[in-house]
């Protein structure tokens, strides 16, 4: 039954592509993910990414790479750890298996309780069920600044300055 699985999400990443994300996501849905970020880094010192791939690679496939390998990999490569208060967090999508991972810095880890993780990728999980992931995107990152609004407060002693892009990323 494994080895049938295996198989099976072997084909479907190697069908699944760019295309099938843009189908989910238009340029639109993309500016309102942006804007979404921005619009809720203005209330806090914290840094959000989105990404959503559309599928893994056959090595990464063949080595049983699970979506939260990919988004570890993906927090490190775009360097989302690297900001001064270690309060990145990366929300990823695999679009192929609808898996949802966040991964977050250890600043913002230590200040966010694990339920909000949870039910931000609750909403986006749902939302891909429901043929509604933009929704389930856009819920989810308001649940993320509410909780990065608390944990990382504006300073007025400082800037609140952007350290990362808040452009959505389309990966593979």
């Amino acid at each position: 039954m494994n080895q049938l699985y295996g198989l099976f999400r072997w084909a479907y990443h190697m069908w699944m592509g760019p295309m099938h994300v843009r189908d989910a996501f238009s340029k639109a849905d993309f500016m309102a993910i942006e804007q979404a970020i921005a619009d809720g880094e203005q209330r806090h010192r914290a840094e959000i990414r989105f990404a959503v791939e559309s599928s893994l690679g056959s090595l990464e496939l063949w080595n049983g790479e699970l979506a939260r390998g990919r988004a570890l990999d993906v927090f490190s490569h775009f360097r989302i750890w690297d900001t001064e208060d270690n309060n990145g967090v990366l929300i990823y999508l695999l679009w192929a298996d609808h898996a949802v991972e966040i991964i977050a810095d250890r600043g913002a880890d230590e200040r966010v309780d694990e339920q909000i993780w949870e039910h931000a990728c609750r909403y986006i999980t749902e939302g891909c069920s429901a043929k509604r992931p933009v929704q389930g995107v856009l819920e989810a990152i308001a649940l993320i600044n509410d909780a990065l609004a608390v944990a990382f407060p504006l300073d007025e002693s400082r800037p609140n300055v952007n350290e990362l892009p808040n452009k959505p990323m389309l990966l593979r």
